[in-house]
């Protein structure tokens, strides 16, 4: 009698698929840290393929980076924020293992690196494209201009930066032309100079962060943003799509008249700017048609005047900040008459009543979120509030104090000086 034997394949189904494939399907395991472990853990085979599969890494000991890059060579975006300590050295090690494969590296919460080891690691990383050096507020123009040696960098924050002067700002304005977006907020030291060399030189840009740079005196020099700075911002980047100039109590109605030349800006941050008024934001929103996100928080000169125009000229508004202002229910109602609002904060405003407020979220047929002083809540039927809760609309109640100014002791502190001292 004839049997017939079973013959077992050892084959393993994975050999037969490409690594295409299998990157795939590791995609789909990039929410689940513990999921890619436990694949990498299988067998050698997989502990290779998944090796080679991560792109993002975000270290947390800055010992172990060395060994940590060795295990993952394609590593595009390192995310170093839970490592304090990053020194040259290190910057060096990163440079070397990750060489042209590095696309981005974040460095904001990191210090006692230096110049030294951001040259060595943007001579080695050429193709950077993103760079967070923000709250390095031990980097100076040498730092500044070692990034400048990023010839393709697209993307870069120099938050509280506050050693940073107009020297630096103008090396990296020569050297990375790409420039798409760059973050200046709390730059102490920069003026209207290194603004207007980034204009002249970064056609590109498109978005830009210019806020808490009030002008100040030291020495014989002012410090900080104006008009004119704003003024070559509008005419060496006229495709801006996003700039926040908040806090800077020099600039007036000229730098929003400026900046209505720029047809396609999205978003404008205004908010604690005392010199501004219904007259430029006016003119923003005439020239500005695809404004989407407005923050005119402390701007005390803005009425109603202001808002008849957005409601007229800005109907792809989906979300405003009117805090402080001078906008009364009048102001409101025509406001809610902007199809796309989604989203609107409005927290002490003196010329609102409860009948105002409560006409204009009737008439808010599309708004999803809605910020309001805790006072205002007693005084609105509670009806009212499910009805407009009930088609999708959340309230954020808030019992915040009248607040006037901002805090010159924060003032001090960014500064690098003693909140005590005279």
């Amino acid at each position: 009698m004839r049997t017939n034997k079973k013959t077992t394949c050892n084959c393993n189904p994975f050999d037969f698929l490409t690594e295409e494939i299998i990157f795939t399907i590791l995609d789909y395991l990039n929410d689940d840290p513990f999921a890619k472990k436990s694949f990498s853990l299988t067998c050698k085979a997989f502990y290779s393929i998944e090796s080679h599969h991560r792109k993002t890494l975000k270290p947390l000991r800055a010992e172990l980076l060395l060994r940590t890059l060795h295990r993952y060579p394609h590593i595009e975006h390192l995310d170093l924020t839970v490592c304090p300590r990053i020194e040259d050295r290190m910057l060096n090690v990163v440079s070397l293992a990750c060489k042209d494969a590095l696309c981005s590296i974040n460095l904001s919460r990191s210090r006692f690196f230096t110049n030294i080891g951001l040259s060595s690691l943007v001579s080695s990383c050429f193709n950077l494209v993103e760079i967070d050096l923000s709250n390095g507020v031990e980097l100076n123009d040498l730092a500044a201009a070692a990034i400048a040696e990023a010839k393709n960098l697209e993307k870069l924050w120099l938050a509280r930066c506050k050693l940073i002067t107009d020297l630096g700002i103008g090396c990296v304005a020569v050297g990375c032309r790409k420039l798409r977006l760059i973050c200046l907020k709390w730059c102490l030291k920069i003026s209207d100079l290194g603004v207007q060399l980034l204009a002249l030189k970064c056609k590109e840009i498109r978005s830009l962060d210019l806020s808490y740079l009030q002008v100040i005196h030291v020495f014989y020099l002012s410090l900080g943003i104006t008009d004119e700075g704003i003024a070559a911002v509008t005419f060496g980047c006229p495709d801006l799509e996003v700039i926040n100039i908040a806090y800077n109590d020099k600039v007036t109605d000229a730098s929003l008249i400026s900046l209505s030349r720029c047809s396609r800006l999205r978003v404008l941050e205004i908010r604690g700017c005392p010199h501004v008024s219904s007259k430029g934001l006016s003119a923003i929103a005439v020239g500005c048609r695809q404004l989407m996100v407005l923050d005119i928080k402390k701007c005390f000169n803005i009425n109603d005047t202001a808002m008849l125009s957005l409601a007229q000229f800005s109907q792809n508004l989906k979300q405003i900040n009117l805090s402080y202002c001078s906008v009364t229910d009048v102001g409101l109602l025509a406001l809610a008459s902007v199809n796309r609002l989604q989203n609107i904060t409005v927290l002490h405003l003196g010329g609102l009543t409860p009948n105002g407020l409560a006409a204009a979220l009737l008439a808010c047929r599309g708004i999803t979120k809605v910020k309001l002083h805790a006072s205002f809540k007693p005084l609105i039927p509670k009806s009212l509030l499910g009805y407009i809760e009930a088609h999708g609309c959340v309230f954020h109640w808030r019992d915040k104090a009248f607040q006037v100014e901002m805090d010159t002791k924060g003032w001090k502190l960014h500064f690098g000086k003693s909140a005590e001292a005279p």
